[in-house]
């Protein structure tokens, strides 16, 4: 297999890596290759300045604002997005609802939500999983029972990332309790401000808020507002499940992370030389770098052999040691900083900024192999599906 770009996909590669580093403002780039938090004003400006040169949602149907790309175009557009540290489309928007959308919902429910959605003139988040339903999913007990041309939902949702923003919630809920678990799940369309809504923050180990709990009590919602037919929604959520996965391993946002850790390193005196010139620092350095290549190498056969379409379950591989990776990374980079990186957020203490930002990017990094499919269960994909077992 010939993993080399084409003429036509270095063309394609060199004007992506143009615009994405002319067009996104410098600051809002920084602070994402800094690692620091952005505010919701950063994601709305950055997402609505690719939307109209129609680079937020290539992986939708080209009437919605898609485009008619290869795999590899797509791979190459992640990419140089993610090396030149832009904030990628809101995943909530992007890769979860609009498809979901696209692909379910009926066409008045296209024309009033797509467009809004694809410019985040509307913020979406996700309600699935509850507090005795993560992992099974299907086990959800918020209810939503149809009254009339409404239906009424009860019940309560948690980790809902950065729910605090937004203004619609995209939910499933069990409509019919007497059939299989699986088989009497919905999904509905809930605006935020509706009243019986309310949302209550979860502080993270990190010390961040970027995830909540949301609690529904006698919430009324139309009955338009459901996406395709009742007791369809375990369909629906498996098909945008296997969008959030798309492009997860997150080889450009490590290669980020390793260059900005051998830049500081170098400026770390250690001995007679810098911490770059540690031969064991360098050795573990050199060797995160020979293991992302090889996963980034990985990823182009994969992207090259899905041509198809289908789903490729080798996307497991991917996802396993992505996630990995990632948190290799940023432990890497706690070490560079040593004992500058145990505060934070302390602008009395003679620490560095960047120091400090690096244990609450380890910690918040441990979340990557759960979320998208946890490792487990990545490993059981890669078990039936690849080696047969």
């Amino acid at each position: 297999m010939n993993l080399k770009l084409t003429e036509e996909e270095r063309a394609f590669r060199d004007e992506m890596r143009t615009f994405f580093t002319t067009e996104i403002p410098a600051d809002v780039r920084s602070k994402v290759a800094a690692g620091k938090s952005l505010g919701k004003d950063d994601f709305i400006a950055t997402q609505r300045i690719l939307h109209a040169r129609g680079l937020a949602v290539p992986n939708w149907p080209v009437e919605w604002g898609g485009q008619d790309w290869t795999p590899m175009q797509r791979n190459i557009w992640l990419s140089e997005m993610q090396l030149a540290s832009v904030p990628e489309p809101l995943p909530f928007n992007a890769s979860m609802i609009g498809p979901v959308i696209a692909q379910f919902g009926s066409q008045e429910m296209k024309e009033r939500f797509l467009p809004a959605t694809a410019n985040l003139d509307i913020w979406w988040c996700q309600g699935f999983s509850e507090p005795e339903a993560g992992s099974d999913l299907a086990s959800l007990k918020t209810r939503a029972v149809r009254d009339g041309d409404d239906y009424i939902v009860n019940g309560q949702k948690t980790w809902t990332t950065l729910a605090q923003h937004a203004d619609w919630i995209f939910c499933l809920v069990r409509t019919n309790p007497d059939v299989k678990k699986q088989a009497g799940i919905s999904m509905l369309l809930i605006d935020m401000n509706t009243p019986g809504v309310t949302r209550r923050p979860i502080k993270l180990i990190d010390g961040s808020h970027e995830v909540n709990e949301v609690f529904f009590e006698d919430v009324r919602v139309p009955a338009e507002n459901l996406v395709g037919e009742e007791n369809t929604g375990w369909t629906q959520a498996k098909f945008l499940l296997g969008n959030e996965r798309t492009g997860i391993a997150r080889v450009g946002a490590t290669k980020v992370r390793l260059a900005r850790a051998k830049s500081l390193a170098a400026d770390i005196s250690v001995g007679d030389g810098t911490l770059l010139s540690d031969p064991l620092f360098a050795a573990r350095l050199a060797e995160l770098e020979n293991e992302l290549l090889a996963l980034e190498l990985t990823q182009l056969r994969v992207v090259a052999g899905s041509a198809d379409g289908k789903p490729n379950p080798a996307s497991s591989l991917l996802k396993i040691r992505g996630s990995e990776l990632q948190q290799a990374a940023t432990e890497l980079l706690v070490d560079v900083a040593g004992p500058d990186s145990l505060p934070s957020g302390a602008s009395d203490i003679d620490s560095p900024v960047w120091a400090q930002l690096t244990t609450p990017a380890y910690l918040n990094t441990r979340k990557v192999t759960i979320y998208g499919g946890s490792s487990e269960v990545q490993r059981s994909i890669i078990a039936s599906s690849i080696l047969g077992l």
